[in-house]
């Protein structure tokens, strides 16, 4: 008798292919763009909390279903709990959850393979320090282009900064009952 843990296509009775997951993506092998950060007057468990509020208003929405679509990412859905491994988000998947210091999501699509990367500091006097780290590699050709029009417009800095702000509002706002 023999098994197996790839999918059967149930009209052919044929095992597919796996669909290639992000989880699989490298962290440390993909290049670094940038990092940006802003302490919070909140303790890192607050401040780690609030990640996830954040992402799903930033990254889970009709828009970010269809950008995802349209270039290609292979995850393009919501899944699963973004706190663990596997949980997914248009355009990214949980790659490691460290509660409450460290969130990974990685990616890919047609002109990239990318991962945000949330690192939260302790700081003295309930306080804490939210890094995001952003690293990517481009493909080339079009890749190049898309790389151009994403970060060589300040454009992923401006949304970096927006989701930091937005982090720490929500930190703070649980923390004084807000």
């Amino acid at each position: 008798m023999t098994t197996t843990t790839a999918p059967m296509d149930t009209a052919t009775h044929e095992i597919t292919a796996h669909k290639p997951r992000t989880i699989d993506v490298p962290l440390e092998e993909l290049p670094p763009i940038d990092e940006h950060y802003i302490d919070v007057e909140a303790p890192a468990e607050a401040t780690y909390a609030a990640l996830f509020p954040t992402l799903e208003s930033a990254l889970g929405s009709k828009f970010a279903h269809s950008y995802c679509e349209r270039i290609g990412a292979i995850e393009t859905e919501a899944h699963g709990d973004l706190h663990h491994p596997g949980g997914t988000l248009p355009g990214f998947c949980v790659t490691r959850a460290i509660a409450p210091v460290m969130l990974a999501l990685a990616g890919e699509h047609k002109y990239a393979k990318y991962a945000v990367v949330f690192r939260i500091d302790l700081l003295p006097g309930q306080r804490s320090r939210v890094r995001l780290e952003t690293r990517a590699q481009f493909a080339p050709g079009k890749g190049k282009l898309y790389k151009a029009a994403v970060v060589g417009t300040r454009g992923h800095i401006l949304i970096v900064n927006r989701m930091l702000r937005s982090i720490k509002r929500r930190s703070e706002r649980s923390v004084n009952g807000h």
